[in-house]
């Protein structure tokens, strides 16, 4: 009996050793691994030496690029590296693009928004300071940053668009370029019709009816669409007669918005005529995500296109389709009130704000997040991994395979929410695949960035104003005002661009129009010393 008892313990003992060996083997065998890799399995934070990680989450735009074999928005190859490398474990909550402040609101209203909330629009973080849906970060950021505090104090031309009421509300970095929209056009068709580039806005109707009747790609059938419009169309239009919808201009002292101005008849002036000329897709109302006008281009049967200054994934397309379509930037056009750049932006890229309800340890661990982001997260989001995606050719960043990038990478800079990047027309060619339809893009594409930042955009202030009279005239005039001039541009004689001008000042000033030109000119002068 005392010898089985002793057998007993020493088969415990052993089963207890060999355990115990094989749980440090499969920890030890777990670093390094996956986790230092894009795509890797998830961080188990729970078995980390130092607890759980904290966990935030983080709003994003869903813009429905995320292939199905990558996965989605919430849990694909980059959100499980975020989690893997950050110091917190993010949980992601998509919003459509197109209504992501409708959404937005909606959760906040329901009290189901995320920790970190960010969007383009300015206008739209003021209002939810507010409305008290988000907090002032400026002392947290002193207190808990590093890397973004240092960022900060490197570019000092941040720091006013970053305050409201006084206070810090958000976070942003500077954009990699301030271009934004351009203008391209089928050389090719140019070439085979005899025409040249135009320059005013009379020249590029006319170049546009030349394309819609003397049938430019060949087929002997009338059914090219002279101009396609991405969703910068309706500001471009605008831009040509310096009537930018929600932008206030400085007329002789006097704060103006730019729906109101006299000359936004002329902006409606010229849409009507190219939807009466037929000159653009008759059904571009309907055509709310614009697909069907990226059709028409990418399958060559447009001439003209009113989108960005970086359009490589539909260009890229374009010439699988067509080999021999050649599609160039073209310059800003004139009007008769001169030569006006097609939007560019302020330096501010996304803001990102903090929901009011986060405590101090969720902020401190939110702006960990942030110091990472800057200093080691981004690359990976903006340009994939190295010796995968890209390789280093002098100094830059070159793609190995553009259809692998495009897969794999193209929709992960959605989760960079700061990043410190700066691209130049010269860096395109070397960052570019070596394949001919890579490099002629990439041509291409510095002529574009040259030509959208050529000629000045107009923004006679820095900002727009942020009082609460106008984000709530906005909010309730913008949807009117659409349909205002929808009605002008579709309505055949049912409403001139001059009545339908006069029917949205009727409904601007309806609303409190007037009021709020008042305390805009209070503002700007309260502020104008800040504003240049």
């Amino acid at each position: 009996m005392k010898k089985m008892k002793f057998a007993g313990k020493s088969t415990f003992a052993l089963v207890m050793t060999l355990l115990l060996l094989m749980l440090l083997l499969a920890a030890c065998g777990s670093k390094g691994t996956s986790g230092d890799k894009p795509g890797g399995a998830a961080a188990t934070s729970e078995q980390a030496e130092d607890g759980p990680k904290p966990e935030i989450s983080i709003s994003m735009f869903d813009r429905g690029k995320v292939p199905t074999e990558e996965g989605t928005y919430e849990d694909n190859r980059w959100t499980r590296w975020i989690n893997e490398q950050s110091p917190v474990n993010v949980k992601w909550v998509p919003v459509t693009r197109s209504q992501a402040q409708a959404k937005l609101n909606a959760l906040i209203a329901a009290g189901e928004a995320p920790d970190l909330i960010w969007e383009y629009d300015r206008n739209y973080i003021s209002q939810l300071a507010n409305q008290g849906a988000i907090q002032p970060i400026g002392d947290y950021i002193e207190k808990y940053s590093t890397t973004y505090k240092s960022y900060l104090g490197k570019h000092p031309e941040l720091e006013p668009y970053l305050k409201f009421n006084g206070e810090v509300y958000a976070v942003s970095f500077v954009r990699e370029t301030l271009a934004n929209h351009g203008m391209w056009i089928r050389q090719d068709w140019l070439d085979k019709l005899g025409l040249k580039a135009p320059a005013t806005v009379e020249e590029l109707i006319d170049v546009a009816r030349k394309f819609k009747e003397e049938d430019p790609d060949g087929n002997g059938q009338a059914d090219t669409v002279p101009i396609a419009m991405s969703n910068s169309a309706n500001s471009i239009d605008q831009a040509l007669f310096f009537t930018s919808e929600n932008q206030w201009y400085i007329e002789d002292g006097k704060m103006q918005f730019g729906r109101t101005l006299d000359r936004h008849a002329d902006t409606l002036a010229f849409q009507k005529q190219l939807f009466d000329e037929g000159l653009i897709d008759r059904e571009y109302i309907t055509d709310t995500n614009f697909q069907r006008s990226a059709q028409f281009l990418t399958t060559g049967k447009a001439g003209i296109y009113f989108g960005n200054w970086d359009i490589e994934e539909l260009n890229g397309n374009l010439v699988k389709n067509d080999p021999n379509a050649k599609l160039v930037p073209l310059e800003s056009v004139s009007s008769k009130y001169g030569k006006n750049g097609l939007y560019q932006e302020a330096p501010p890229s996304i803001f990102t704000a903090f929901n009011s309800k986060m405590k101090e340890e969720e902020i401190k661990a939110a702006i960990e997040f942030i110091d990472w982001m800057l200093k080691d997260g981004w690359v990976p989001l903006r340009y994939g991994e190295e010796n995968v995606h890209y390789t280093m050719v002098d100094g830059v960043r070159q793609k190995t395979d553009p259809e692998q990038f495009q897969r794999e990478v193209a929709y992960a800079s959605e989760y960079a929410i700061v990043m410190d990047n700066e691209l130049k027309p010269e860096m395109f060619l070397a960052m570019a695949a070596k394949d001919e339809v890579s490099q002629s893009y990439a041509k291409e594409k510095g002529k574009s960035l040259e030509i959208a930042m050529k000629n000045k955009y107009r923004r006679d202030i820095a900002y727009n104003p942020d009082f609460p009279e106008l984000s709530q005239l906005i909010a309730t005039f913008s949807p009117i005002a659409q349909q205002i001039e929808a009605k002008v541009i579709t309505g055949g004689g049912s409403m001139s661009p001059a009545d339908g001008l006069n029917e949205l000042r009727k409904e601007w000033k309806r609303l409190g129009g007037e009021n709020v030109e008042k305390l805009a000119q209070e503002w700007y002068e309260a502020n104008k010393d800040n504003l240049k």
